[in-house]
This record gives C-alpha cells, structure tokens and sequence, in this order.
C-alpha cells in the first residue's frame, strides 16, 4: 500500500480493469487530454491504444448512446463526462435507455455501461460548469449512483461500477483530484450500497458524501476538540441508500446532519431527512439539520463564491448548537 491520489486511483482502477476484461474500454471528450480529466486517464491511451480509449466530439448525447449501445451487445464502457451540467444533453440515453433496459427485458438483458461525471464547482465558473446533480440521477430507478470522497474509495468503487452488470453513475468533483491517501496496489473492491462509519460518536450523526465529506471530517476534528462525540458517515453510495447504517447511527446519537454538496430544495439532504424521520422519528432529540448550497446557481464571482459554498465553520456553527457546545 502506498499515498496515491484522488486521480491517480482512478487511474490505477481504470489500467487495471482494462488489463484484466478486454470488453472494458473508455470513451468521452478528452480522455487524452488532462486539460479535460485531469491525471484520471494518464497513459491509458499509450498503453490500450485508440481503439479502447476513445476520444470523441463534443457529442454528449451521442457518444453516451453508442457506450449504453455497446455495453447492451456484451461491452463494458466507460463513458466521462469531464463537466457533469453537460449530461444534460445525453438524459435520453441515460434515463430512458440505458436505466429502464433491464426491466423492459424481463432481466434478460443488462448495460453494464459507467457513466461518469466529474462535479467542476468554484473557480468562477459560474452556473452552467459548476453544478452537482447527483440527485437527478439518483431519482430514477434502474440507476446506481456511487460518490466516492477518498482515493481509496475512488478506485475500489470504480472497479465496482466496471464490474457491476448495470448502470452505475460515478460521480467525482474535481476538487477531490489532489488528495492523497493510503491505496493498495492489488485490484479491490468497495462495495456499492454500503457506507463507511470514519468516527464513532454518540452525541451527533453527520452524514456527508463526495467533497463534503472532506470539509466534514475537519469539522468533525474541531469538534472533538471541543468535546463533542461525532459519529461521522461517508454514505460513498447515494443510491441505493445504506439505511440501516444510517438510522443505527441516529438511534444511538438522537441528533443527524445531513451535508450535501447540492442544493437543498428536493435534494439528496431532503431524502435523507425524510428517511430518518419515517423510520428513527421516535430517537431524535431535534430536527434534522442540511448543510447545503443556497437554492440559487453559482456565482461567477470569487467573492460571492465565498458566501455560496458552506464550509467547515459553516458545519462546526450548526453542530455546536445542536450539541450546545
């Protein structure tokens, strides 16, 4: 086990899969390009050639249809979206294809396709780059959604969602590329549906995913410090959702928090607190608190960036009042 990036993981995941299952191959806009995707697909064209790591025109809705279609005749694509707004354009292939092909088929059929989308927020980019919509995705049936926060997490859920014999989007933010952390060599798993309790605590549940997971666990440092016990989830998989995990965790502290790197009206924090409610109503202690973006788009601006993205003091000020620390 060595420190190996956010990026590089993906990476190793990506030259491993395609070492072992001559189906796996890559496509997207540019996949050769780390202008595009970052050190996520360093070398892979050198080492697999053209044929398997396609770089495409910018064709959202094409170059998504033609991986959902190789992936229905026994392929295994990749298929990137570095800027995941502009998945938009490829919601049919998505949404009404590749998501409801198992089912119309009796089970008979699979698409075993990853449709991967990379979260680009801040750096002035401004509404129509910077948007999470994870939440989109994760409402239709017959989609997996997986948000890995750590490299550890990135490679082992890649792998997964390779492996996995229907659609899994992968969801990673750009900013999470640089981070380090221990990641073994061999080929591994995490996973899908399964989160990962960091910290064990009995006086708050926080509950986070995909960057905010990293601005939650520093909250969680400072708030150990200041006496607080805070059990500290890193849900990994958005859908399908692990409950029970979940709601062990609130039955035992009486007190949750959901972060999510979305906006708050009908989001991701919105589902999780519906369902801590349905089903641990009678051990919470207050309400269910979100952490999320403002119901408005991003800011072009660097300094209005800096009121619209929460922080770790944002989450720290929320906890110390639920906690009256």
């Amino acid at each position: 086990m060595r420190q190996l990036s956010y990026a590089l993981a993906i990476n190793e995941a990506l030259n491993q899969m395609m070492q072992t299952d001559e189906s796996v191959f890559l496509i997207g806009q540019g996949v050769k390009s780390p202008w595009y995707v970052g050190r996520t697909a360093e070398g892979l064209l050198d080492r697999f050639g053209a044929s398997r790591v396609i770089d495409t025109p910018v064709s959202e809705n094409a170059v998504t249809g033609a991986a959902v279609g190789a992936a229905i005749v026994g392929m295994r694509p990749i298929v990137v979206h570095p800027r995941m707004d502009f998945m938009l354009y490829a919601m049919d292939p998505i949404i009404n294809q590749a998501a409801n092909w198992f089912y119309m088929n009796g089970g008979k059929k699979n698409v075993p396709v990853v449709i991967w989308g990379t979260i680009n927020r801040g750096g002035e980019q401004a509404a129509q780059h910077s948007q999470a919509l994870h939440t989109t995705f994760a409402h239709i049936p017959g989609l997996k959604v997986v948000m890995p926060a750590t490299p550890r997490d990135a490679k082992g859920l890649m792998v997964s969602a390779i492996k996995d014999n229907n659609p899994v989007v992968f969801i990673d933010d750009r900013w999470l590329h640089n981070d380090e952390d221990h990641v073994p060599e061999e080929l591994y798993s995490v996973p899908i549906g399964k989160a990962n309790i960091l910290k064990e605590g009995v006086d708050l549940t926080i509950i986070a995913a995909s960057y905010m997971l990293k601005l939650a666990r520093k909250a969680t440092e400072k708030l150990t410090e200041m006496g607080g016990q805070v059990e500290l989830i890193d849900l990994r998989t958005i859908k399908p959702l692990d409950t029970e995990t979940i709601i062990n965790s609130v039955q035992k502290t009486g007190r949750a928090m959901v972060v999510d790197p979305g906006w708050r009206t009908y989001g991701m924090a919105a589902e999780l607190a519906a369902t801590i409610q349905e089903l641990a109503f009678d051990a919470l202690k207050m309400p269910v608190a979100r952490i999320c973006l403002p119901d408005a788009p991003a800011p072009a601006s660097r300094t209005l960036e800096k009121a619209y993205y929460p922080t770790t003091e944002t989450i720290v000020e929320q906890a110390r009042k639920m906690m009256k620390l």
